[in-house]
């Protein structure tokens, strides 16, 4: 087996931010939310009308930070953490794009939108790729982060942005526009759950495929390859 570079530093170095922002912000958020653990439609939850969702004792205290009922140092976190991972998203997207890892790497080909079908079969039959072809992201990979990426993250952002009176006073009633406060506390909600879905089908996908050789790559950049048609790198064998 001989060992190819996969990731540069940047990109790991990004990524580990980004995993530690979105763990703190997952769990300071799990407490805010479980100062009033519902969830409702429009302007008020003073409406009358029952919630969409709803927890009767909230999220256990083991799943929250930075403790199990402290809802101003929770805001606290949430907001720093939330600045941290936009600051930091906007330099892997602006490295990205310089570097053309965005396009080389993320950006799916004809090729492979046509071979989505496959690509779904071989998922559900567990088939992974081996050799250099397991250096690629293939595009249902490619197709996930670029939608957490260009939607799903920005979405979330902009909705926890409805939720602050400074940002919201910039340009009043705008969150009128997605139904109200409310709406948009539930819209935040559930685009943190699928940023939470997505990094659950993430990590389940590097536990089946390779976990050592995988989690590897994204620390040190080395990625073992078993076959003979991999690039070769001097010094590498």
């Amino acid at each position: 087996m001989r060992t190819v570079l996969r990731h540069p530093p940047a990109i790991r170095i990004l990524h580990w931010i980004n995993v530690v922002a979105l763990l703190v912000l997952l769990t300071s958020g799990l407490q805010i939310f479980n100062a009033h653990p519902a969830l409702y439609w429009g302007r008020q939850s003073y409406g009358g009308h029952p919630p969409l969702f709803s927890l009767v004792h909230g999220f256990p205290s083991w799943a929250t930070l930075p403790a199990s009922q402290w809802l101003s140092m929770g805001r606290r976190w949430h907001l720093f953490f939330a600045w941290v991972l936009v600051v930091n998203g906007t330099v892997y997207l602006a490295y990205s794009i310089a570097s053309r890892h965005f396009q080389r790497d993320l950006r799916p080909t004809r090729g492979d939108l046509d071979a989505i079908p496959r690509s779904i079969v071989d998922h559900l039959l567990l088939r992974r790729a081996q050799g250099a072809e397991a250096l690629r992201y293939n595009v249902l990979q490619r197709l996930a982060y670029l939608a957490v990426i260009l939607f799903l993250l920005p979405f979330t952002i902009l909705m926890g942005m409805g939720l602050s009176p400074g940002l919201d006073s910039l340009v009043p009633g705008w969150v009128d526009l997605f139904g109200g406060r409310q709406s948009v506390r539930t819209l935040h909600f559930a685009g943190a759950m699928g940023l939470v879905a997505f990094t659950a089908i993430h990590v389940i996908e590097v536990l089946l495929n390779d976990p050592v050789n995988e989690l590897r790559s994204m620390i040190t950049g080395r990625f073992g390859v078993k076959d003979d048609d991999a690039p070769r790198e001097p010094g590498h064998e």
